[in-house]
């Protein structure tokens, strides 16, 4: 059963959702998921900013008029940066907070977020619902959306877009035997 979630889990765009509403239980589950990540001395440095509503709407619309004072003329773009949250169901700010002992290096935190971030994108796909993480955008900060509490020692690390939409069959992918990838050392 895992390896076959692991093994048919995609990405899945806004353009592809159905714009139906995600329970906020399943939404607590994908967040409770994401809590149980390993990492390094319990830091536990994911942090998450969830956005539904009328709030996904305000989302796109600072995206657009962030993306507008830095190069608005890529006019595709713009309204995929104002559409992409509204046709969503929900959008999960990720946020890396960083340890303020930094008992562990950042890339360890970083890496503990990914993993925090993976929990979430199978709990999402066994529930039945579609995903993807957006990297962040150079010209948004995100410190400037209205009503975002933001720390010092937080990072932004992106948009984890969430949606309902139709499931359909797809073969798996071709990907690099695991003899191309690994090397055992036995003696």
């Amino acid at each position: 059963m895992l390896k076959k979630l692991i093994k048919t889990r995609r990405s899945v765009f806004p353009a592809q959702y159905t714009q139906g509403d995600i329970p906020e239980h399943d939404l607590l589950e994908v967040l409770e998921s994401g809590r149980w990540a390993p990492n390094h001395r319990k830091t536990e440095p994911w942090r998450y900013k969830v956005l539904t509503g009328a709030a996904l709407d305000r989302l796109g619309d600072f995206m657009a008029t962030a993306y507008s004072k830095v190069d608005g003329h890529k006019k595709f773009k713009l309204k995929k940066l104002r559409e992409n949250p509204s046709k969503s169901s929900a959008v999960i700010l990720i946020f890396m907070h960083r340890d303020e002992k930094e008992s562990v290096p950042e890339w360890e935190e970083i890496a503990a977020v990914a993993m925090s971030v993976q929990n979430m994108w199978l709990t999402t796909h066994n529930l039945g619902y579609g995903c993807y993480w957006s990297s962040p955008k150079p010209f948004a900060n995100m410190s400037d959306f209205k009503g975002l509490k933001i720390e010092d020692n937080e990072r932004f690390l992106g948009f984890f877009y969430m949606g309902t939409y139709t499931m359909e069959s797809q073969d798996l992918p071709e990907r690099k035997s695991i003899e191309e990838m690994v090397q055992f050392l036995n003696h």
